[in-house]
């Protein structure tokens, strides 16, 4: 297992950065054109794949079509980043029959939700991507956010996130960002990151609290949530309890289901779906103070 990840080389104007769909088939192109406008607009070449409009069901293309698209991206000796066209779902099916080839120069992998199982497998190689705004939600996000992602790109520092304490206590690990049901069905497969030690960050869309509940009970039954040091808790947007069913809100399951771990929680940290997505390194070394609310990513 690789403990460590290497931080790839900081981007720079007038690098190339191609345009990838490896999940889910697009939905409307203007999004994506103001996301590649923001990424044009701050000195990049973005190259967009012509295949980023494909449709085959639900998802952007036939696996064999998404998963050419990404190693030609990857593959390719002057592309210095890969930019997610959007989640949804998909790119755990690309994993079944994919290897990371070997590259002189590790690059960027940007994207969250869906693109969770492309980066968790990329932190098995040793490398660090971005849990941050895909193509699709760059333009909604603030300038704060936009600074934060730009400045991890390249190689400035970024300032620690706030949310709120619900254990205290501090946790030092690799920080492994995730949406929490796609890293739940990587649990046990070969892309599962060791996570010893690891400062587990969680958020989710459109998930029933019960739900929720089924996939941290999951993490609990299989000696995950055992494992890890801390949890950051992003945001769960449109979780609430179905009307008129008696239930557990999100915030009650999350709080049952983790503050009895005796490790650092941090809550209300604000990434996730709809609302500001604070971009964060995946496979860096991390500080979570549950004393204070802060998560702090440090980045070599």
């Amino acid at each position: 297992m690789i403990h460590s990840c290497q931080t790839p080389l900081p981007l720079k104007s007038g690098d190339l950065l191609r345009v990838v769909a490896p999940s889910g088939r697009l939905r409307e192109r203007t999004k994506l054109d103001r996301g590649i406008k923001i990424w044009r607009d701050r000195g990049y070449r973005v190259e967009v794949a012509a295949e980023v409009t494909d449709e085959w069901g639900y998802l952007a293309g036939t696996d064999t079509a998404r998963r050419a698209q990404l190693a030609a991206a990857w593959e390719d000796p002057d592309c210095r980043a890969i930019l997610c066209v959007r989640g949804g779902y998909g790119g755990m099916r690309l994993l079944e029959d994919w290897q990371w080839s070997q590259v002189a120069t590790p690059k960027w992998l940007i994207g969250f939700s869906d693109i969770t199982a492309l980066l968790w497998s990329l932190t098995q190689q040793g490398i660090v991507g971005i849990h941050g705004p895909l193509l699709t939600t760059l333009s909604d996000e603030p300038d704060w956010s936009h600074e934060r992602l730009f400045g991890l790109v390249t190689g400035r520092s970024i300032p620690p996130l706030q949310g709120d304490s619900w254990v205290g206590n501090v946790a030092i690990g690799r920080l492994l960002p995730c949406n929490l049901t796609v890293a739940t069905h990587l649990l046990g497969t070969p892309f599962q990151p060791n996570l010893a030690g690891a400062i587990l960050a969680i958020e989710d869309v459109t998930e029933a609290p019960y739900r929720i509940d089924r996939l941290l009970t999951h993490w609990r039954l299989t000696g995950a949530l055992s494992q890890v040091a801390g949890v950051a808790i992003g945001r769960f947007s449109h979780c609430d309890p179905p009307e008129g069913i008696s239930s557990f809100t999100v915030e009650e399951v999350l709080r049952d289901r983790l503050t009895d771990l005796q490790i650092p929680i941090v809550a209300n940290l604000p990434f996730g779906h709809d609302g500001c997505n604070a971009a964060l390194p995946v496979g860096v070394e991390a500080i979570l103070d549950g004393n204070t609310g802060q998560l702090t990513c440090l980045v070599k």
